[in-house]
Order: C-alpha cells, then sequence, then structure tokens
C-alpha cells in the first residue's frame, strides 16, 4: 500500500487499517504522521534513516528465495482520492502491473537500456509507478528521480544526464513552458514525452513541442486500470488532443446511460475491458459491483470516437455543468481559455444559480506581468463558443489547487463568495 508522504497522522491511519496492514516502513519528514497512524490503526512502524539504507545493503546477503505467487494475486492496493466518500483502495494484481508496465515499455514508449528516464512523477501514483518505476526497470533504462517536480531542476536534470524520456501530467508540461531556464534550456536529446493524468490543453501541446522540440504523445488511464489503457501510439498517426487508441490486449468504448454503444462522435462514458482492469476495489463489493459490470469497467470520463477509432475526451462526468438544460463540457471552455496570451492556468467549474440550475465559472491564473480583466475574459470567450457556454463568472486566483502529481483538484476550487452573490443576483 503505497502512501502519500503529505498525509497526517489519521489520514495514514485509515490506510493501514482498512487494508488491515501489520506494519509500515517510512523515512524523513514523514516519520510523524507515519508513527501516529501506525499507533492508530495497531501496526508497526519502520523506520529508516538517512544511511541506514546502504548501511543494510553493504551489511546484509540477498535472499533469493522468491515467493510462491499467483498472477491473480493482489500485488498493489492503490487507493483512490475519494471524491466521493471515504477513498476506495483499487486491487492491482501482480498480472495487472506486469502487463501493463510490458506494454508501456516495449509497445508505448520503447525503452531500453540506451534511455534515460526522469522520474518526476510520485511513486504512490501509478502513473510514476507502472509507466516510470515498473516500465523503466524493465526496459533495463536509467530513471533520474527527483523528490518533488520543480519545472527549472527538471530542465537542469534533462540536459545533466541526457534524459532520452519524460512522463508527465499537463501542469507539469506548462510550468516547464513558464519557468525562468524554459529559454535556455538544452533538452536535445528528448526523443519522447508521454503525457497523462489529466487532458492536456492542445495549446500547452503544440507550444511545449515548439520550444523543446519533442513530440509529446497523451494517453488516458485511472488507478483501476493499471493505470494505462489508451494512448497515442509512436509510430502510429497521432491526433492532437485524442488519448489515442486502446492498447494491446484492451478493449474501450463509449455507451450511454442503459449501457449501448453510442454512435460515432456522440458523447458517452467511457467503459474498459482488458488485462488492466484491478480485481475490484478492497472489502468494497458494492462499489465493485457498480464500477465492474460483465466485465467492463466504467469509468465515469465522457468521451467521443472518431472515424479512426481514436478517442477524445470531453469531459469527467461529475465535471459536467448542465446550465439550464445545456449540457457544457468544462474542457471544452478551457481549451479557449488557453488559448489566450495571458493566461497560464484556467480551469472551468459550475457555479450554482437558482433558475438555470448550475451557472458557467472560471478561476484563472494569469502569467507573470500580465494583466486581464473579468470583463475582457468573457467578452473574449464569448466571441469564441455558444453563448450558453462561455463563462458568466470569472475569477483570479495566485495558483490552481493541485494533487501530489500536479492534477489540477477542481473539488477543491472554492467559488468566492461575491461571486455567488453576483449569481444569485441575476437569478432573481
Amino acid at each position: 500500500v503505497p502512501m502519500n508522504v503529505l498525509l497526517k497522522g489519521r489520514e495514514v491511519g485509515f490506510y493501514l487499517k482498512d487494508p488491515g496492514a501489520e506494519f509500515m516502513i517510512a523515512w524523513g519528514d514523514f516519520a510523524e504522521a507515519a508513527e501516529e497512524g501506525a499507533e492508530d490503526a495497531g501496526a508497526e512502524c519502520i523506520l529508516v534513516k538517512p544511511g541506514e539504507f546502504e548501511k543494510l545493503l553493504a551489511e546484509t546477503e540477498p535472499d533469493r528465495d522468491m515467493a510462491d505467487r499467483d498472477g491473480e494475486d493482489t500485488a498493489v492496493i492503490l487507493y483512490t482520492s475519494g471524491t466521493t466518500g471515504k477513498p476506495k483502495g483499487a486491487e492491482l494484481t501482480h498480472s495487472n502491473l506486469l502487463t501493463n508496465c510490458t506494454v508501456a515499455a516495449d509497445e508505448l514508449g520503447e525503452i531500453t537500456d540506451d534511455d534515460r528516464l526522469l522520474g518526476a512523477l510520485p511513486l504512490f501514483h501509478s502513473f510514476g509507478q507502472t509507466c516510470t518505476l515498473n516500465a523503466g526497470i524493465h526496459g533495463r533504462a536509467m530513471i533520474s528521480m527527483i523528490p518533488r517536480f520543480d519545472p527549472d531542476k527538471a530542465l537542469e536534470i534533462i540536459a545533466r544526464d541526457e534524459i532520452t524520456l519524460f512522463q508527465g501530467v499537463p501542469t507539469m508540461y506548462n510550468a516547464m513552458l513558464a519557468c525562468e531556464s524554459a529559454d535556455s534550456a538544452d533538452t536535445s536529446t528528448l526523443r519522447l514525452c508521454m503525457s497523462g493524468g489529466s487532458a492536456m490543453p492542445e495549446e500547452v501541446m503544440r507550444k511545449f513541442e515548439e520550444k523543446f522540440g519533442c513530440k509529446v504523445l497523451e494517453g488516458y488511464g485511472l488507478s483501476e486500470t493499471s493505470p494505462v489503457a489508451s494512448f497515442n501510439h509512436p509510430n502510429e498517426d497521432n491526433k492532437a488532443g485524442s488519448i489515442g487508441t486502446p492498447i494491446k490486449g484492451v478493449e474501450m468504448k463509449v455507451v450511454d446511460e442503459d449501457g449501448n454503444e453510442v454512435g460515432q462522435g456522440d458523447v458517452g462514458e467511457i467503459v474498459i475491458k482488458g488485462h488492466n482492469i484491478m480485481k475490484g476495489y478492497w472489502n468494497r463489493e458494492d462499489a465493485t459491483k457498480e464500477a465492474i459490470q460483465d466485465g467492463w469497467f466504467y469509468s465515469g470520463d465522457m468521451a467521443k470516437v472518431d472515424e479512426d477509432g481514436y478517442f477524445f475526451i470531453v469531459d469527467r462526468k461529475k465535471d459536467l455543468i448542465i446550465r439550464g438544460g445545456y449540457n457544457v463540457y468544462p474542457r471544452e471552455i478551457e481549451e479557449v481559455l488557453y488559448e489566450h496570451p495571458a493566461i497560464q492556468e484556467a480551469a472551468v467549474v459550475a457555479v450554482p444559480h437558482e433558475e438555470l440550475g448550475e451557472e458557467v465559472g472560471a478561476a484563472v491564473v494569469l502569467k507573470e506581468g500580465e494583466q486581464l480583466s473579468a470583463d475582457d475574459l468573457k467578452a473574449y470567450a464569448k466571441e469564441q463558443v455558444a453563448a450558453y457556454k462561455y463563462p458568466r463568472h470569472v475569477w483570479f486566483l495566485d495558483e490552481l489547487p493541485k494533487g501530489p502529481t500536479g492534477k489540477i483538484l477542481k473539488r477543491e476550487i472554492e467559488v468566492p463568495s461575491e461571486v455567488e452573490s453576483e449569481s444569485e443576483a441575476t437569478a432573481k
């Protein structure tokens, strides 16, 4: 059970009690929370101090006895973010992990012992664990690890270690574009960049490829799918804004609320079947039955498929804004906002509205030194999208809330009280 080192003691206690863990291994600044959580869960806490691991390696003979395990045995429990209550533990099997990392290394990244990977993703997250750590080891590549992502540091290491493969979430790519060393960075050794975790704005992808001279391939997956489900394959035609096609051994389709496959170009929910699907949620039989039906995992992500079988994410099902009966997909509006030269980051969210049910709101971070009024941004967006889609409410923030991987957390974006008051006033 990998843990985020930013967790507090009571959270650690839950992650230990829920799976019935008997002990945990922790180090460094995580010691206090680890000990508190372990005590709460009645588990043993083994603290590793600086230098002890090297000492252990030097003084201990390797144990070559392999544990007897079946491919369908649970290998790891990855807890989801818990946006709808307590976090759920996704049980991934040895077969899930081995097959997914093999596909990621051989088919997608084409990783060999000539490659050098930048490990900027947290390893308690499925993206970093499978695509960086496991796939890197499988391909016998060198991995340069950094404890926490910093765009300037990342570009420094890319040049220093002649990194050939970088994997990150969209906010990492955006941060590298905006950092101080972007214009002088040497990224000539990069042969491939891979993006996942959330949808990458097409404008960010275009600017990154233009500035750093490296192709960015976007993929898709979830903790419950080990995580990779689809990708823009390196040796095939790629489509900007697409999450590609299903990986080898995996099926994907888009269905309506009754589970029927929708037509080409129509929006529905992505469902997935294959070797990558989790065994289930630990001790959550009802949640497992809801998520996996007839072998298909229901992702909660809305998408459409084009004539070539490429999938395009529209939005998370729960992020959909219903404005007066009209569906507004935040990602479509965010794509427009990211094209504005003054905007660094943007997130479109629902603002409660008495008559319409929900109104469209946008939380925006400006680039350093830029100025832009809310009215000007509304006018800009109004020219780009249908009248019911453009944001009626805009507010500016110094930064958007992000999770440990750098993914923007819309559920933590607070609508300012003055915006809610303004929305109530327009409804009267």
